[in-house]
Formats: structure tokens, C-alpha cells, sequence
């Protein structure tokens, strides 16, 4: 039994053909486009070419799971919100399933990365897990006995937005300090830009920084690999504040295993050590309870597609 699971993110959408066992065979991207009806057709055509692909290969779709970049009403039918998406309290999944003659579900994308990390991947079997999703933002999942929990309004955990620096740098929720503002791949670019600003000469990143590029994610970690002392730095803060905001999450969740997924955990090597290390300083109770165990995510960048096509395949047995 064949599932197709389709990650839809601001920029791209990315779908795969995924076994019963989580096994990702195909996949097929393209360009997230500006308008709900080209994002209809977009999704379909991907739909499409997959189920064709398994077809021609003897097997058969039997559901379709879609992970969306955006809120998603409990009732998980509808998407209300997505700030880089074109659908605004629209009932994708009956559209969807009536154009493709499939059983289609909706899901959070960072619900069905933590969905796909605990069936198949770095929190397989805990109790309680928490997805930490490192990317432009922080997005949140938290699992309870595998079951994915939602909060009263379908919005839980939103952790990117837990304040940990307060009166900190601005966010666009309109608070200051936010978790994702200290813990992700803008953050890293924002850390580097404070630094060179504040007039620190030795760094590969000023050339950038004086030509007005903006400076990513990718910039600094590719700089930290290489010794950049300055880039060594930013990750340095990184960590520290990642640490700090797992102790947080720990305090709340109690959770068995915390995975670190998004694009950011790419470079989990540069920083993981450190954050655990601080996040067992900060912990309540410290050497006085269990801490979670802290791993990098299995899947990376395929795990909301995987997600999404198990969430699929298990609400549509």
C-alpha cells in the first residue's frame, strides 16, 4: 500500500511516493505559486505525476497526506493561515481529494515531521517527544504516546514564540525575544550582522555584510566549519540560547527525547554539544531528575513529506 505525502512550504512543495514502512521511493518538486487555484493545480500535478510513477511500477495510491507551512483547523479539513501560502480558511482537503479521486488529510508540517521522526526515525518509541524544527523560524511538535497533541485550537506547541530574552531583538509576532529570533537560521544571520556591525574586522563575512547582502544561515555555518572566529562566535551564542530554551521545553514537557530537525540541524555539529551542555545547566533540578535525550533529526528535510504521507495512511486504514 502506496501513500503520497506533500510537504507545501512558502517556497517550494515538495511530494514523495512513501512504502508502508516509511520507505521514501520518488519524490517531485516545484515552485510554490502565488494564488490558491495555481497552488490547487501545482499540488495535483505532483499527485499526478507520482501516482502515474507507482502505476507504471505495479503498485497503487491509496491516500494522499499533505503537510501544510500554516495553521490547520482542528477538525484537520481546512487550512485557516499560512503567512507564505495563498489558502486563507479554505476546506483544501475535500477540494483536493474531489480533484484527485483520493482520500486526502491535512497536517501541520511540523506536526508531520514529528509524526514521521518518532514512526521511523530519531524518537522512535519515546513516550513523549518534542520536534524542534530549526529553519527560518523554530516550529514545534509535541508527541504523547505517539499521538500528536494539537492544544485547545489546533496552534500547539508554539514554541518559536516562547520570549527568551526579554525587550530582545524584534520579531514579526510582534513580541521581542522570541525563541526563533536566538534559534534559527535568521538568527545566525542576525547574530553575524550585530557583530560585524559593531565593528569586528576579522571575519570573511564583512566583505558580504559592506556589499549589503544580507548574511543566512548557511553564510555563518559555512564560515564557522572553516574557522571564521567571528562565525564561531554567533554559533557559540546560538547554543547557548538553544540550550536555555531546551531546559524551557524540558520544564514543560518532561519529554523522554527532544529531536533538533529543520535546516539548521544540517549543522548540528558545530553546536548540538554545546546546547545539551547548557540546557543541563539551566534544567530544573539538575542532577536530580532524568534529563531527554537530545538528537538530531533522522529524516531532514524529507521528514514532513514522510509525515505527511503516514498521517495519510493511518487515519485513512
Amino acid at each position: 500500500m502506496l501513500t503520497v505525502g506533500v510537504d507545501v512550504g512558502g517556497t517550494s512543495a515538495k511530494a514523495g511516493l512513501v512504502d508502508a514502512g516509511g520507505t521514501l521511493l520518488a519524490t517531485r518538486v516545484a515552485p510554490t505559486p502565488r494564488t490558491g487555484a495555481e497552488l490547487d493545480e501545482t499540488v495535483a500535478a505532483l499527485v499526478g505525476h507520482l501516482t502515474d510513477r507507482a502505476r507504471a511500477d505495479g503498485g497503487e495510491v491509496t491516500a494522499v497526506g499533505l503537510a501544510v507551512a500554516g495553521f490547520v483547523d482542528p477538525d484537520r479539513r481546512s487550512v485557516s493561515f499560512g503567512a507564505h501560502l495563498p489558502w486563507r480558511d479554505e476546506p483544501v482537503a475535500e477540494r483536493m481529494a474531489e480533484r484527485l479521486g483520493l482520500p486526502v488529510t491535512l497536517e501541520h508540517d511540523a506536526n508531520a515531521a514529528g509524526l514521521a521522526e518518532h514512526r521511523v526515525g530519531a524518537a522512535a518509541g519515546a513516550r513523549v517527544a518534542v520536534l524542534v524544527a530549526l529553519g527560518t523560524g523554530v516550529g514545534a511538535a509535541l508527541l504523547v504516546d505517539g499521538a500528536v497533541f494539537r492544544g485547545a485550537h489546533g496552534v500547539a506547541p508554539e514554541l518559536g514564540h516562547l520570549v527568551l530574552v526579554p525587550d530582545g531583538r524584534p520579531c514579526p509576532c510582534g513580541k521581542r525575544g522570541c525563541f526563533e529570533r536566538y534559534c534559527s537560521g535568521s538568527a545566525l544571520g542576525a547574530g553575524a550582522d550585530e557583530l560585524v556591525s559593531a565593528g569586528e574586522d576579522f571575519s570573511t563575512l564583512r566583505a558580504a555584510w559592506e556589499r549589503g547582502l544580507p548574511l543566512s544561515g548557511r553564510d555563518v555555518a559555512q564560515a564557522a566549519e572553516a574557522g571564521d572566529r567571528l562565525a564561531r562566535q554567533v554559533v557559540a551564542d546560538f547554543a547557548g540560547w538553544l540550550g536555555r530554551g531546551l531546559a524551557l521545553v524540558a520544564d514543560v514537557f518532561d519529554p523522554d527525547v527532544v529531536v533538533i530537525g529543520g535546516e539548521v540541524s544540517a549543522s548540528a555539529p558545530l553546536y548540538l554539544d554545546d546546547a545539551v551542555r547548557t540546557y543541563s545547566e539551566e534544567l530544573t533540578g539538575r542532577g536530580h531528575r532524568r534529563m531527554a535525550q537530545v538528537r538530531p533529526a533522522v529524516l531532514g528535510g524529507d521528514a514532513g513529506v514522510v509525515g505527511a504521507a503516514l498521517d495519510a495512511r493511518e487515519r485513512c486504514a
